[in-house]
């Protein structure tokens, strides 16, 4: 009596399981994607193609914003970085301002203390992708590294990822770069 209990209890899993696949819809997988996005791993998604259409860069702080684009950008100072792309594999020349100065323009601390370090960005592109940066990353005055609105890139306008790209020093890889970049908000932890 004990073995036809185990021997169901053992059994009686793998039944429900087959039961359950055999009352799933079949379905198939095309042997050749349809369009070439499909075809691209999920990972590589977070950005469209450049088709898609841009508008000015936005910064927003507490309420106040101001609207960029390339030619409102230009006459501000302006400064060059190197970075490793792991996208082309290379390494580019980036010009642009770095974004602590745009947000020092609506009153962002530039050396934030206490209660200023709960404040955080969102950075979005065109193609709707976002990136959160802490308060304190875009600051020279707590961090190494430079956060860069970019408007050029080995000594021409940006193109395919342009006319603004958001591009970051101190990092392994550009996940957190943002081409066409449209947006950036900053908000505060609750």
């Amino acid at each position: 009596m004990l073995g036809r209990h185990l021997l169901l209890s053992l059994l009686f899993p793998a039944l429900v399981v087959a039961t359950a696949a055999a009352q799933q819809p079949a379905f198939a997988i095309p042997a050749t994607p349809a369009t070439p996005t499909e075809a691209m791993p999920a990972m590589e998604m977070h950005h469209a193609p450049a088709t898609i259409p841009t508008g000015p860069l936005v910064v927003s702080f507490q309420g106040k914003q101001e609207s960029w684009t390339a030619a409102t950008l230009a006459p501000l100072p302006h400064v060059t970085i190197q970075l490793y792309n792991a996208h082309t594999k290379t390494s580019q020349s980036y010009t642009g301002v770095p974004l602590i100065t745009l947000l020092a323009r609506l009153d962002f601390p530039a050396t934030p203390h206490g209660k200023d370090l709960r404040y955080y960005l969102v950075a979005a592109g065109a193609d709707g992708y976002q990136v959160v940066y802490s308060g304190g990353e875009v600051t020279p005055d707590l961090h190494d590294g430079t956060v860069l609105v970019a408007d050029a890139v080995d000594g021409k306008p940006l193109a395919d990822s342009g006319p603004l790209q958001l591009v970051t020093t101190g990092e392994k890889r550009p996940a957190r770069w943002v081409r066409n970049l449209v947006s950036v908000q900053v908000k505060a932890i609750e």
